[in-house]
């Protein structure tokens, strides 16, 4: 058996120190944001019990489905790194980039330099690009593929971008994974299911991703961005493909959202007939524990 931890919206904090010279973009208004809002309701503590919980329950790796960082500062890009090495090895830790982690223009090659060992496909040494996603992981008998929706978007807008290139990568990528008989799991920050968030905040290519699943098949896609503990399913080539959110890691008590949480998934079985069960984590009572909420067999 084969156990996959989900995490997603870290937003780690606190903020370094802006300059204004950095303010003087879309981050003046996701620093208002910030201090308003959101430094209340997201905890570093908070993240570090869920990580602690994590480590606990025996898991062979954990996928990060975005939102590392908030404002994509220098400073937050490195301690992000910073982070993501006190996880453990890059191979056992796999990063997808969400919509802050690319909040403006340049901030994507900045997290490719800097977290490129969490992004990198198997065998493949240097910096990532857009060009190098999907990237594919193979673990045991999953195929970890990581997809980016991640671009710099105006002012007010937090859209995510999923275009044909990408698209007939992720195709081929499907498709050698099942020739290799692997159970295939599609990272993704944006939810590629229809209404799951506001407008300002979709997925511009849904109809083309859930084309890509039609046609190539997954056995499990995840995402984060909603904030929010979702689970949907899409047409697939062999049958339904469950979509999978979590709530946002470093989510503290008292919000409008659910608390942080985050999801445990036990792969097992062959193709053809493989296993899938879900156990969503959660604070339930002290910020230190996490306790299991729910578990659901999402395939027989």
């Amino acid at each position: 058996m084969f156990r996959l931890a989900h995490i997603s919206d870290v937003h780690l904090g606190p903020l370094p120190a802006v300059s204004y010279r950095e303010l003087a973009s879309k981050r003046m208004l996701g620093y208002v944001n910030w201090q308003r809002n959101r430094r209340k309701l997201l905890h570093e503590g908070i993240v570090e019990s869920l990580v602690a919980d994590i480590g606990h329950q025996g898991v062979d790796h954990l996928a990060i489905t975005g939102d590392l960082v908030n404002l994509a500062l220098d400073g937050e890009i490195e301690i992000a790194r910073n982070w993501l090495t006190s996880l453990g090895a890059p191979e056992g830790v796999s990063v997808v980039p969400g919509n802050h982690d690319a909040y403006v223009p340049g901030a994507f090659a900045k997290i490719s330099k800097a977290w490129a060992p969490w992004m990198s496909a198997d065998g493949l040494i240097g910096n990532v690009s857009p060009e190098t996603f999907p990237y594919v992981r193979v673990r045991g008998d999953v195929a970890l593929i990581g997809v980016t929706s991640a671009r710099a978007t105006a002012p007010f807008m937090a859209t995510g971008f999923f275009r044909s290139r990408q698209a007939e990568r992720l195709v081929k990528a499907l498709r050698d994974a099942r020739e290799r008989g692997l159970f295939r799991v599609v990272m993704i920050h944006h939810p590629p299911v229809r209404n799951a968030v506001p407008t300002h905040k979709r997925l511009l290519g849904i109809g083309r991703f859930q084309r890509v699943i039609r046609l190539a098949g997954a056995e499990l896609v995840l995402h984060g961005h909603s904030h929010l503990p979702s689970r949907n399913t899409i047409r697939g080539r062999d049958g339904p493909v469950p979509v999978i959110g979590v709530s946002a890691a470093g989510q503290a008590p008292d919000g409008h959202k659910p608390v942080a949480q985050w999801n445990l998934f036990d792969i097992s079985g062959e193709p053809g007939n493989w296993s899938l069960t879900v156990t969503r984590r959660a604070f339930t009572g002290p910020t230190t524990h996490c306790a299991p909420l729910e578990s659901v067999v999402l395939t027989p």
